[in-house]
């Protein structure tokens, strides 16, 4: 893989004509996720207050947990609560106390009851969209808390479909694919992450759109593919952008 330039990537030909099926992400495309696991993890880390490891190395060791955890135990509060009890145990080598499980729950707690925060142009840009292409959410995590995100968004109503899935890789593309009889040549995946939406959907056979957040969890992190030669990836810097190539 190699790392495009923002030049590159928006200098595709002609984009396909007429309806399209979009399916687009939720957390950090959609609404406001991963700047409260930050604060939450930084609360973490201030409580651990290792004696030799400087934040950044505690940090650095806490994404290291949480990359081999997510493989089995999934993504969400609960997940992510797991992950700092483990990770407390791990950097301390001390016992968890109650008083300390309680305060790593009110981290995870934190983050389950923060305020949902559509990010900017999206509750315009949806409808919009909504009217002449099919637009499938296609997310990940715990589903019964993406789904209550979904409900407390208020953009229920504008998908055709909705997918919480326990990962989004290659193949989980393929299966949305068949499920729906999408074509992938007019089929895109639009996300923030170049690991779990624009990539994927690429090796799919489909489109992608990356959509840069500031606060993208780094495990998200990747260099993005170059598309096959009949693909395109535009890379765009908000969501209302959306609806110069849309519209």
């Amino acid at each position: 893989m190699t790392s495009l330039a923002p030049s590159q990537i928006a200098a595709a030909p002609v984009l396909p004509i007429g309806p399209q099926v979009l399916m687009i992400d939720a957390d950090d495309t959609l609404w406001e996720n991963n700047i409260y696991f930050e604060r939450a993890i930084e609360r973490f880390v201030e409580l651990v207050a290792h004696p030799k490891l400087s934040p950044a190395e505690v940090r650095e060791a806490f994404d290291a947990l949480e990359a081999t955890r997510v493989k089995t135990h999934g993504y969400g509060t609960g997940a992510f609560h797991q992950s700092l009890i483990a990770g407390y145990a791990h950097l301390t080598g001390a016992e968890v106390t109650i008083d300390t499980h309680e305060h790593l729950a009110a981290c995870a707690v934190s983050v389950r009851d923060a305020e949902l925060t559509l990010l900017d142009g999206v509750f315009e840009t949806l409808p919009l969209l909504a009217q002449k292409h099919t637009l499938i959410l296609v997310t990940k995590g715990d589903h019964q808390e993406q789904t209550a995100k979904l409900s407390r968004s208020g953009l229920h109503e504008h998908f055709h479909h909705v997918e919480v899935l326990p990962e989004k890789h290659t193949a989980a593309y393929e299966t949305l694919l068949h499920r729906y009889d999408c074509d992938p040549a007019v089929t895109w995946m639009i996300g923030n992450s170049p690991r779990s939406d624009a990539n994927p959907a690429l090796a799919a056979g489909m489109h992608a759109v990356y959509l840069p957040h500031p606060s993208t969890w780094v495990l998200e992190s990747e260099p993005l593919a170059e598309p096959r030669h009949d693909r395109h990836l535009l890379h765009l810097s908000s969501f209302r952008d959306l609806l110069k190539h849309f519209s």
